[in-house]
């Protein structure tokens, strides 16, 4: 067969198989052309998978700003929420490497490990996120701490990512809730320096929040890996969250490295106070955020 008869033939039946005809595509020789640009990259690339591989998370990268739902769905009750900005928006105090992958690849991980706890435990499906993660502690034992961290992780960072902004939209505290946050520490500055402390002060990975009691006022705590004040007999400090920022290692490394006090400052730069003061009035109503 002379080569233009081969090129002819690029595509061709290899057989049949219960009757459908199964067709190729015969492979065309890679190109040896080098991609500079790759290089460019590269390290940004090795971080990346270094912090994943540590953290032992798993999950499809998507293209783009962010995917609308988990691409698994089955019998799968939860899915990956929009961001409410793009990945860039919180520049330059996160970000949008670190974000992208935070979103696609770490969030993502929590919704497929929940997901899978759910589908074989009868006693989880048809509950809300809240409830699994209120209820932690009378999930069955076989399962318990699959739930107990990525239930956790989920509804975790679905309130992360509401309780920022871009730079440019973020103001203050405001009315009833900067009230309350004088009251309860006599100052907005106070306030910050406390949860600071307990952000920097949380060993390892986990999370600082400002919540509110049942009594109305406002506290500060943290808890670790992917726990949070609402889970019933696990919680040092019970509340109900107002503002959450996650301090595992995965939200600020690639641009912070080991400086995690940077983060936290640069936190309030991008803290959402209209969400947060959203927060306090839900709560104060006798309800959560909505996240």
């Amino acid at each position: 067969m002379r080569w233009g008869e081969r090129r002819a033939r690029d595509r061709f039946v290899l057989g049949s198989r219960w009757g459908e005809k199964i067709t190729v595509s015969t492979p065309r020789p890679r190109s040896s052309t080098k991609h500079p640009s790759r290089r460019s990259t590269a390290r940004t690339r090795r971080g990346a998978r270094a912090i994943e591989r540590s953290e032992g998370t798993s999950g499809e990268q998507v293209d783009g700003r962010e995917p609308e739902e988990t691409r698994d769905v089955g019998t799968m009750s939860f899915s990956l929420p929009v961001l409410p900005y793009e990945y860039a928006a919180l520049e330059p105090y996160i970000d949008a490497t670190t974000m992208n992958i935070h979103h696609t690849k770490h969030h993502q991980a929590y919704i497929n490990n929940l997901n899978g706890a759910i589908e074989k435990t009868a006693e989880l499906k048809g509950k809300t996120l809240e409830e699994i993660v209120q209820e932690v502690s009378s999930v069955p034992a076989e399962v318990k701490t699959v739930v107990r961290n990525n239930g956790g992780g989920h509804w975790n960072h679905c309130f992360f990512w509401k309780c920022m902004t871009s730079p440019s939209d973020t103001a203050g505290p405001m009315g009833d809730l900067k009230e309350a946050i004088e009251k309860s520490f006599g100052s907005v500055d106070e306030m910050k320096a406390k949860f600071n402390a307990a952000a920097a002060g949380r060993f390892g990975s986990g999370w600082a929040w400002l919540g509110c009691k049942d009594d109305g006022s406002l506290v500060i705590t943290s808890t670790p890996n992917q726990d949070n004040p609402m889970m019933s007999g696990l919680a040092e400090e019970m509340c109900r969250p107002v503002l959450g920022l996650d301090v595992w290692e995965h939200a600020y490394y690639l641009k912070y490295q080991n400086r995690r006090p940077e983060y936290i400052a640069n936190f309030w730069n991008v803290v959402n106070w209209e969400y947060l003061s959203e927060n306090y009035q839900a709560i104060k109503a006798g309800g959560t955020a909505k996240i």
